[in-house]
């Protein structure tokens, strides 16, 4: 479980560049053991790029949260246990054909990459910090 973020945290955080934040989730993610989505009644919310159908994650509930409003409100961020990514969403969201948006910030921008390039890189995170 992650130490809540403060808001000079969050507006730093924000202020990085799409690499920064998917670097920044990475290590999120992996020292947390969680990656975080946003629900409403229907499941998983999506965005989509001109190439792709994606599944926006976000490394902490505070950044998932910032998302829930406008036409997302009624949204929940919802935690996903890095195991069951592993195990569960990363061949879901192939089979499904969907990409990951990494990280979107406020403008939409964020790094799209493929479910198994995201999993690649989190198993070469755990590598680093000496887990599973």
């Amino acid at each position: 479980m992650s130490t809540p973020l403060d808001p000079n945290q969050i507006e730093t955080i924000q202020a990085y560049d799409a690499e920064k934040r998917y670097q920044y989730l990475v290590k999120e993610v992996v020292a947390n053991r969680e990656i975080w989505i946003l629900t409403d009644e229907h499941g998983c919310v999506m965005l989509n790029t001109d190439d792709e159908d994606c599944v926006p994650v976000w490394p902490n509930k505070e950044f998932a949260e910032s998302w829930a409003t406008g036409d997302w409100d009624n949204c929940k961020a919802e935690a996903i246990s890095l195991n069951k990514w592993h195990s569960r969403w990363t061949y879901g969201l192939e089979d499904d054909e969907l990409a990951v948006v990494i990280f979107p910030n406020q403008d939409e921008d964020g790094l799209v990459v493929f479910p198994d390039e995201l999993d690649f890189e989190l198993k070469q995170q755990a590598k680093k910090q000496g887990q599973r």
